[in-house]
């Protein structure tokens, strides 16, 4: 059965994941992906929300190849994640898995982020040369000094997803129940092997944007793997069951790139 967590916990839950440059008031969560609290709203609907609208680094973009920019100076990314005790939540909009302490640490070119939560987004936020696909999953990743670091993994149809495989009892239990707009669903699904997402990455796309839901806090590192992994269309119906009617569709939609690179990590160039 899962349990409820009232608004007042939720907020503190959302700072510890988001930091208190994404502050989170009602107003905030109080927005969907369609009608009048939809994106192209979102920047009206809080104080909070400024960024939506008239940020210059917002997410998510399209990765065009033709343009993107090599940098030899990136290095890999380096990811130690680990098994670790997990809450499945909705929060109403979107679905995903907060750790105990931290799930692991990412590090981006010399500066080390723990991992706070991964989520769902169905359709793919980011594009690659204009193709959106199925889904996409994020890890979000924080620093000592609140920054965020996200990993973005692109997911096309295919065979099941093995972090999805691993909660889907717990999937199907959350699809039962329904989230209130004060409330968020929470679910103890035990321990989560996360090995699977830190195999190397033989290249990835680099850019400087923002979190794709509001406040739409900027300055977030983005790396977009380059290898496109797989979920079936079952794990990606059961990822939509649990939302809200207007979140079904949970893709923020393409913002401009106003003159920012998007980079190129490719072993090959090393």
């Amino acid at each position: 059965m899962a349990l409820r967590v009232s608004f007042s916990f939720l907020v503190i839950a959302l700072l510890l994941v988001f930091g208190p440059s994404a502050s989170v008031q009602d107003d905030t969560l109080s927005f969907s992906y369609t009608g009048q609290t939809g994106p192209e709203k979102w920047g009206s609907l809080s104080p909070n929300n400024t960024a939506c609208s008239n940020g210059k680094m917002q997410s998510p973009v399209d990765v065009v190849k033709s343009v993107l920019t090599p940098n030899k100076k990136l290095m890999p990314l380096t990811r130690v994640y680990r098994t670790s005790n997990a809450t499945l939540f909705n929060n109403g909009f979107n679905l995903g898995l907060r750790f105990e302490g931290n799930g692991g640490t990412l590090d981006v070119d010399g500066k080390n982020y723990n991992l706070m939560q991964l989520h769902w987004h169905t359709p793919s936020e980011h594009r690659l040369n204009g193709i959106q696909f199925p889904a996409e999953l994020h890890l979000v990743h924080q620093a000592a000094d609140q920054s965020f670091a996200v990993v973005a993994i692109l997911l096309n149809f295919g065979k099941e997803d093995i972090i999805l495989l691993q909660i889907k009892n717990k999937l199907a239990e959350l699809a039962k129940e329904a989230c209130k707009k004060d409330e968020d669903a929470i679910i103890p699904v035990g321990t989560v092997d996360l090995n699977e997402l830190q195999k190397k990455s033989r290249k990835y796309y680099r850019y400087v944007g923002s979190l794709t839901v509001p406040p739409c806090t900027e300055n977030v590192v983005w790396s977009i793997l380059g290898k496109v992994r797989t979920i079936s269309k079952h794990q990606l119906d059961a990822l939509k069951a649990p939302l809200d009617a207007s979140c079904k569709n949970n893709s923020r939609p393409l913002q401009s790139p106003n003159g920012r690179k998007i980079e190129l990590y490719d072993e090959l160039m090393h």
